[in-house]
């Protein structure tokens, strides 16, 4: 597997990922009894014991996490989407990967599942997952689905569905408040954009739900399962929810997103590239502010470009790109730490067509 960049740009993050890669050479995946090695790039597999394939969601434990759980502050949590037939909508695993142990299962639920993209650690101690499960890993047979919460070790507290709210989730975004939290879902059957205020301690409740976006085109589609609004980033200075849509191929921002009460659209566009944009899936925010989406390659295709991350900034400028495989289709989700104050700055991004995670792991300025 290589990983290529194009274009340059000093300040770009996914430019120094790039050029980390310059140390490395014929990345393999790591071995699942190996805790990490020191290296600007690590590759591990993410297949399971039970064989589960094709992770999409990636989440980062964030300091507070309670300790004396199964996961731990730094670790790198993975949700499969698929079982050990490759079907779609039937992977029933969370991976837990360690910069300091071997990776471990953190859950392992009971069929049907389909662990999807929308997959957040909060600081309270649980682990929150979009269930978007298939009888056969056709679109044909796809539910709604439902949102998952999971304790710190590894226990299902909370299954949460509503007909309305949660129509196939296929990505979210969380703002952590502590005891309580927002979740805005990306839900793939409806083409619309969810909020629910949850209440996690003392205990778990939805105390309130709403549609704040609605729109975003949707489809089946025989490789991809479907084709909708997948990644969502939320800027807190702005009240603005960020969010990629693969069938748009394009990024939407949606104002007053804490606070809407009904839908009026899909937002306006904040980037639309067709250049470097292939059916935005997974969005993450980078350290440096800009914003990172991976591509799905189902729209608009390049061979030139396959599995590209792209990075671009709020004004909706192109600054750079990294291909994670040679092939088309791998790229899905990701997450990136680091800023003020951090002494180093990760992204972690899937190769679905390997059943692997990418890190790349950097000095901060």
């Amino acid at each position: 597997m290589t990983l290529q960049l194009k274009n340059h740009r000093t300040a770009a993050f996914v430019g120094c990922i790039a050029a980390s890669l310059t140390l490395v050479s014929g990345l393999q995946a790591q071995s699942d009894q190996e805790p990490f090695l020191p290296s600007p790039v690590q590759v591990v597999s993410t297949v399971p014991p039970n064989g589960d394939v094709n992770p999409y969601g990636v989440a980062f434990v964030p300091t507070g996490f309670p300790k004396g759980g199964k996961a731990h502050v730094g670790d790198i949590l993975v949700s499969n989407f698929n079982n050990n037939q490759n079907l779609q909508g039937t992977g029933t695993t969370i991976i837990d990967i360690s910069p300091k142990s071997a990776k471990t299962v953190f859950f392992q639920g009971t069929a049907p599942l389909g662990l999807s993209t929308a997959l957040k650690v909060v600081k309270a101690g649980f682990v929150l997952v979009g269930n978007f499960p298939t009888a056969d890993g056709t679109c044909a047979t796809a539910q709604a689905g439902s949102l998952l919460i999971i304790d710190k070790n590894g226990n299902l507290v909370f299954n949460w569905s509503d007909p309305l709210m949660v129509q196939g989730p296929w990505d979210m975004t969380v703002t952590d408040g502590g005891n309580n939290v927002q979740v805005y879902i990306s839900n793939a059957l409806t083409g619309t954009i969810s909020r629910l205020d949850i209440q996690l301690v003392p205990v778990i409740q939805v105390n309130s739900t709403a549609l704040i976006a609605n729109g975003y085109m949707h489809r089946c589609d025989p490789a991809a399962l479907v084709v909708a609004p997948t990644g969502s980033v939320y800027n807190a200075a702005i009240d603005t929810l960020y969010v990629a849509s693969t069938e748009d191929n394009a990024v939407f921002a949606v104002p007053h997103a804490s606070t809407a009460t009904s839908p009026n659209g899909t937002g306006t566009i904040l980037y639309q590239d067709n250049t470097h944009l292939h059916g935005p899936l997974g969005l993450a925010a980078a350290p440096n502010g800009d914003l990172l989406v991976a591509n799905s390659d189902v729209i608009n295709p390049d061979p030139n470009q396959p599995s590209e991350i792209v990075e671009f900034t709020l004004g909706g400028v192109f600054v750079k790109e990294i291909s994670v495989d040679p092939n088309q289709g791998g790229s899905f989700g990701l997450r990136a730490t680091g800023g003020p104050g951090s002494t180093t700055a990760k992204l972690a991004a899937v190769d679905d067509n390997q059943s692997t995670l990418i890190i790349w792991t950097l000095p901060v300025d």
